[in-house]
């Protein structure tokens, strides 16, 4: 499969996302997937169009979508991104709230369509701590979660997607005391083994997901 891996930039003042810097040392080939690397900026809607873009000009099979989530202790794909898009928001710059498009048509919510369950058993058996989340948050990782969803529903249909949190990594945290972190090269690992389960076959029936 082509694979488009996107990840944020750094935004809350943070010099580095262990997100992007985790996407850039990804291989450009694993398993059978090919894979293209791309940073979005952390901004509604912005990240969305630089995504959009993207398709508009290549083809991918699949879009996975990177996110930092600061106080996590592991590796957490996403199950839904929820459309809160209707919502007074402020940007990442700590502007006043502006408004946001809203499409009449749009659904409340978008279930990833990968195989996301054998996505976190494999970043496990890596060695790597994983769990299935059921919470994208409410900044702009659940925005491209549901704007993917969004995207594969209206224009890409046969387009797969979804969206994984990773950790801070040890030098973000250490001036947070109590504050979990995970190594880039561990974050890594557990990103390449996440997209080496992606594939056709039905996800595993097994009992996961948390909702924190």
């Amino acid at each position: 499969m082509n694979i488009l891996v996107t990840a944020f930039d750094p935004f809350g003042g943070e010099k580095v996302n262990p997100a992007l810097e985790a996407v850039r040392q990804l291989d450009p080939t694993i398993g059978a997937h090919t894979i293209t690397t791309l940073e979005i900026p952390t901004v509604f809607h912005k990240s969305k169009d630089v995504i959009q873009h993207e398709l508009e000009h290549h083809h991918y099979d699949v879009v996975l979508s990177i996110g930092q989530a600061g106080g996590r202790f592991n590796i957490t794909p996403e199950r839904v991104g929820i459309n809160i898009d209707d919502a007074r928001i402020a940007d990442n710059k700590g502007n006043q709230p502006i408004d946001v498009v809203i499409h009449p048509d749009s659904a409340p919510a978008y279930f990833s369509n990968l195989p996301i369950k054998s996505m976190t058993e494999a970043i496990k058996k890596a060695g790597v701590p994983a769990s299935l989340s059921n919470t994208a948050g409410t900044f702009v990782c659940n925005h491209v979660l549901y704007q993917l969803g969004y995207l594969a529903d209206k224009y890409y249909p046969n387009l797969r997607f979804g969206f994984i949190h990773v950790p801070f990594i040890p030098e973000q945290v250490i001036d947070k005391p109590n504050t979990p972190s995970m190594s880039l090269d561990t974050i890594t690992k557990g990103l390449t083994a996440a997209i080496n389960a992606i594939s056709d076959h039905p996800d595993v029936k097994v009992a996961l997901g948390e909702t924190h």
